[in-house]
């Protein structure tokens, strides 16, 4: 069933007369409940209501005004304390962390934290006849992040931004209007503002006003919330409490991933399998594209069902790829053209969306002439899923939602709850929705495989993996991956990647463009080379040469294994994002903000991509502290820029001093053979840093609820080291089915001066040690079985 109800019957979105100017309000009466005011003024009614200390919302109702519930905020209140203070022509309202000033006559309402005003309307809710909306007061300095895909740079403050998702085919070093919009922006001022409204919109950033910020929209809701933090790792745990967070993905998600436009036929699938597994290439999912219902681009789509000329026996080809540990993901839309297979059965079901006529609004697009699935409809929802359910029962592990936009969506078509306008940015997110609760509700022991292009704020709660789109295949695509991804981890989107190599066009393979994508994917959330397959996205079906520089880094995605599922852990439970922008670094340095080429890989990488040809050295902004080279394990200084030197073999890879960096031991084929018992744990010392930690999270790998239920094992490991004396504690908490009950741990000290006059553990003396001296590491082979263990080395 929709979980989304009226407050006032719909028809009064069409009946209202809106006012042709300023809603300007004047409060009558005020109620409190809990931690939420209800203002009562000559207008309507206005609630101010506490989601948690940092974070309010502030939602408008003019008096015959039809609004749907949030889509992006989960249920649950806050139950802490707030305080008011009412005087004749003023309010004080909050908590100890957040205030809201409310102004009597006229409504004011203004945000403070720490004795500053964070945020301050301009004048409260503004509505014409075509649009409604706020705008806020901008102060000198601020800087502005967020509002989604974009390519514009990281501060966004002096754009207006259409707020409509929309598919941006081949762009490449400038857009300014993507798949994935977000009507929320990321201040330097340590707020972060949503506009809680799914319809076609704009925000101006400054650009009109250069000290104002405006959302306005042509339906929807009056809603807005702000979220306060001391630092943005703050605000977004605080945002991401209230939008939901990231559940946990299966641990195979964080594998390689075999994946073009597409595989024709089960010959094409198997030899690709075997390729990988020929060359020596892990791999762990392989994603058929719209060929496995179709053999033709145009005409298929909305069949949803397998192309038995081309897949006879589906269900023997997605076994025999699971026999070799690879998981079968398949794409699918919402479109359904009415010359499809199942155009008729999806009308007969109620499944199309209407159009004002009320019968199903048919429309052409690059496909064909088709229909859209109304995924607000219950009755449409049981229909898709209905497809899914079979699907997932002959043995599919995942899903691809593509042109979720959706691509093409009239504005006048009359989905249940509103027209395309109205809800055109919630689709995505419905859509996502759809798949998430129904995949848990149909196989509660696993976790679902959720990739979707277009969303809306709160999408990650339903474990949506977006991507960058169909980017050019240049490396005017590559240049803007990594502000993409940083822009939507700021807002909760943690999972942002790009089509490895590059997507759209390219007419002949470029090998230095296609390692340099894929040395960086190792580095970010999703390793998924995707490509038109005029030229093969897949690295083993590429020369030699190319195969012998990838498949180490493509072995160090497996071996990074322990670090990387840490790093989903930490999303999952706070919002911290896999990818982070430099300026967590230091937040006092506004500057740091436009850095859009290096960011941080967890709390131990930094990382640059290197995106321009013939590159022999990259500037690398090094933080405060000491940093290493990650290949050849060089000691430098930070607080400054550097121009590092690349190799083909090689791009901008540093860890900070004082990392604690858990690996799997060996290579392997897939995460079948991943195995949490032997482990090479690498600590990187240095007399700079007297104290560190670092924190490796370990479960089944697929459990939903492992987190929920605590089946689950936390290994924290911590460092002290004075002079020459290092000390290291290995602790153990927590439980799981399978979970090994000793682990075999090499433990690995870079930066170590000399072979070490005494390694003891637990007290007793340790032999069997062994120091490199031109690399400067000692390896020592432990055997974990306690709940902690201490090594003392001098």
């Amino acid at each position: 069933m929709t979980a989304f109800r009226f407050h006032l019957g719909f028809a009064l979105v069409f009946a209202i007369s809106l006012p042709a100017a300023a809603l300007e309000q004047t409060v009558q009466r005020v109620s409190r409940s809990d931690n939420s005011l209800t203002l009562s003024t000559d207008k309507g009614t206005v609630r101010v209501r506490f989601l948690n200390p940092e974070s309010v919302e502030v939602f408008y109702q003019p008096t015959g005004l039809a609004q749907l519930d949030s889509f992006a905020l989960i249920g649950g209140g806050f139950t802490g304390t707030t305080e008011l203070k009412e005087r004749a022509g003023s309010l004080d309202f909050g908590t100890t962390e957040l205030k809201v000033r409310i102004d009597k006559a006229p409504l004011r309402i203004r945000f403070e934290k720490d004795g500053k005003t964070l945020l301050a309307e301009n004048g409260g809710l503004e509505m014409t006849g075509t649009s409604r909306g706020f705008n806020f007061a901008l102060q000198p300095q601020e800087k502005l992040m967020g509002t989604g895909q974009r390519v514009l740079g990281m501060d966004r403050r002096g754009h207006k931004l259409p707020l409509y998702n929309k598919a941006s085919y081949g762009y490449t070093t400038k857009a300014e209007q993507m798949y994935y919009s977000l009507p929320a922006v990321v201040s330097s001022n340590k707020y972060l503002l949503l506009f809680d409204n799914t319809a076609s919109g704009e925000v101006d950033l400054g650009k009109t006003d250069a000290n104002t910020l405006s959302f306005s929209a042509v339906d929807g809701r009056t809603a807005y919330v702000v979220v306060a933090g001391d630092t943005y790792p703050e605000i977004l745990e605080n945002y991401t409490a209230v939008t939901g967070r990231q559940p946990l993905p299966p641990r195979w998600a964080l594998g390689n991933f075999a994946s073009r436009f597409g595989y024709r036929n089960d010959a094409e699938v198997r030899a690709t399998a075997a390729k990988f597994k020929q060359t020596g290439f892990p791999v762990d999912a392989l994603i058929l594209d719209l060929y496995w219902f179709g053999p033709d681009i145009k005409g298929h789509m909305g069949n949803l069902a397998w192309d038995k000329k081309a897949f006879p026996d589906p269900e023997g080809l997605i076994a025999d790829l699971k026999k070799d540990g690879i998981n079968t993901i398949l794409i699918t839309e919402p479109f359904i053209l009415t010359s499809s297979k199942r155009w008729q059965e999806a009308v007969n079901a109620g499944a199309i969306t209407p159009g004002p006529d009320g019968q199903p609004k048919t429309f052409d697009f690059y496909f064909g002439n088709t229909g859209l699935v109304d995924v607000f409809n219950p009755k449409a929802q049981d229909w898709f899923w209905g497809i899914y359910r079979g699907l997932k029962k002959q043995g599919v592990a995942g899903w691809w939602g593509d042109l979720g936009e959706p691509e093409v969506h009239p504005g006048d078509a009359r989905h249940l709850i509103g027209s395309g306008d109205a809800v055109h940015n919630a689709y995505g997110h419905q859509w996502a929705k759809m798949v998430y609760e129904n995949a848990l509700k149909d196989t509660p022991d696993e976790r679902p495989f959720n990739m979707m292009r277009s969303g809306f704020a709160g999408s990650q709660r339903y474990g949506m993996m977006p991507w960058t789109g169909d980017v050019s295949r240049e490396w005017g695509g590559l240049k803007p991956q990594v502000e993409l991804s940083l822009q939507m981890s700021l807002l909760g989107l943690a999972y942002m990647h790009s089509d490895l190599g590059g997507f759209a066009g390219g007419e002949k393979f470029d090998a230095e463009l296609y390692i340099r994508w894929l040395q960086y994917g190792v580095f970010q959330p999703v390793y998924r080379p995707h490509a038109q397959d005029h030229i093969a996205s897949e690295p083993v079906f590429h020369e030699a040469a190319v195969q012998d520089v990838l498949r180490p880094y493509v072995n160090l995605r497996y071996r990074l294994l322990p670090y990387n599922y840490t790093l989903a852990y930490q999303n999952s439970m706070t919002g911290m994002p896999l990818m982070r922008p430099l300026f967590f670094s230091d937040e006092t340095d506004l500057k740091l903000i436009d850095n859009a080429q290096t960011y941080f890989w967890g709390d131990a990488f930094l990382v640059t991509p290197v995106t321009e040809p013939g590159t022999t050295a990259v500037n690398v902004s090094l933080p405060k502290g000491i940093w290493f080279d990650y290949w050849n394990d060089a000691r430098i200084a930070g607080g400054r820029t550097i121009a590092a030197p690349v190799s083909l073999n090689t791009i901008p890879v540093f860890v900070k001093a004082g990392a604690f960096i858990p690996m799997a031991a060996g290579d392997m084929r897939n995460t079948t053979q991943y195995d949490s018992g032997k482990l090479q744990l690498h600590y990187y010392a240095d007399s700079s840093v007297k104290s560190a930690s670092g924190v490796m999270y370990d479960d089944d790998g697929k459990n939903p609820n492992a987190l929920r239920d605590k089946q689950f094992e936390r290994l924290d490991f911590s460092a002290k080291q004075r002079g020459k004396s290092l000390g290291i504690t290995l602790q153990r908490q927590g439980d799981f089915a399978g979970e090994p009950k000793t682990r075999q741990i090499e433990l690995v000290v870079h930066n170590w001066p000399a072979t070490p006059a005494e390694i003891r553990v637990d007290g007793i003396a340790h032999n069997g040690s062994r120091y490199d001296a031109a690399s400067r590491t000692l390896h020592i082979p432990l055997r974990w079985s306690t709940p902690s263990l201490t090594l003392q080395i001098r």
